[in-house]
């Protein structure tokens, strides 16, 4: 999906849509299969594998009274289609790095520097967390049951031939983001140029040389997916960022009270069992990467200050336009002190 298409984007059922809802009869019915989607991550992937995983919990705690069928990465379309889908009851679980097209108060998990080390990310994003307290509320307001964040770690910026290690050198550098408020908004901050790129669209653009640069993700995706492609990776931390766990609604309520509790313990098994790997496969990645060539730079603390002053400044108050003064009053509350 192009910027230009996601700026004109009307939450509305597509044909594909409409294909699933009708398919989803026989589910309302019986309540035996549940379509299980991600919008990113291919099979074996670490979101291909919690996939796998989150499928064999709740088939295996059910006895086999509810089926889950799984799809990955650009099986039913891009980032903005498959969320669609979920918001629809076209897919009933998701693990899902959410849009903000419905709602942008979602755009509460992309609040540049907000948590600035892993032991206050995790104490925000965990159960009880403050983040986690606000994250429910928003997605009942768009029909989705909340089960909790997937977390993955602090993001960083990949481009290949040169790099930014300040905001002066970002200039000329263009870079992908997520098509999600408000992560260009970010990286211009950061003195970069900016191209909102569906994830599946992401090779083809750095191909094409539409983008010198990824600025989306963990280490992780960069190497996996472009490492022939990109040459360094500047860890910038401006979003710790983090899937989400979650069900359609009425997909959710239509379930038995038992097969509610199967699906719900099955999700916070995988949420609970993340945080513990995250921390390490960011880490063993950030080694990998190097191995294999991508030069790595983590920033002095001086510079990620620096960094952080800068987006909340020029972020934070169209944040609040958007997200309204009570929720950005918690961020501010709540966030790290500079």
């Amino acid at each position: 999906m192009t910027p230009q298409q996601k700026g004109t984007f009307l939450p509305a059922l597509t044909a594909l849509s409409a294909a699933f809802l009708l398919a989803g009869a026989s589910f309302a019915a019986e309540a035996a299969t549940l379509r299980l989607a991600t919008d990113s991550g291919t099979q074996g992937s670490p979101a291909g594998d919690t996939l796998d995983e989150w499928r064999r919990l709740v088939e295996e705690k059910s006895g086999g009274d509810l089926e889950v069928e799984v799809y990955y990465q650009n099986e039913l379309g891009g980032q903005q289609e498959v969320f669609d889908l979920l918001v629809a009851g076209g897919v009933d679980m998701m693990l899902s790095w959410p849009m903000t097209s419905y709602d942008k108060r979602i755009g509460v998990i992309y609040t540049p520097y907000m948590t600035l080390s892993w032991d206050e990310a995790v104490q925000a994003y965990s159960p009880g967390g403050w983040v986690n307290e606000l994250l429910g509320g928003i997605f009942a307001d768009i029909g989705l049951k909340f089960f909790g964040p997937w977390p993955e770690g602090f993001n960083g910026v990949a481009s290949r031939d040169q790099y930014a290690l300040d905001i002066e050198s970002a200039e000329g550098l263009t870079v992908r983001t997520m098509p999600v408020f408000p992560a260009p908004q970010t990286m211009q901050a950061l003195g970069y140029q900016t191209a909102a790129i569906d994830w599946g669209e992401v090779y083809t653009a750095l191909q094409t040389g539409v983008v010198d640069g990824e600025a989306g993700n963990v280490i992780y995706w960069p190497y996996e997916y472009f490492r022939d492609t990109l040459d360094y990776y500047v860890h910038t931390k401006h979003f710790f960022m983090t899937g989400i766990l979650t069900m359609n609604m009425d997909s959710f309520d239509r379930l038995s009270e038992a097969h509610q509790q199967v699906v719900s313990e099955a999700a916070h098994e995988i949420m609970e069992q993340q945080f513990v790997d995250a921390r390490a496969r960011d880490e063993h990645y950030i080694a990998k990467a190097q191995e294999d060539g991508m030069e790595y730079f983590a920033l002095p603390e001086e510079t990620l200050d620096t960094f952080a002053r800068r987006a909340r400044e020029q972020v934070w108050p169209l944040m609040e336009e958007e997200l309204g003064a009570e929720i950005m009053d918690t961020i501010r509350a709540n966030a790290t002190p500079l």
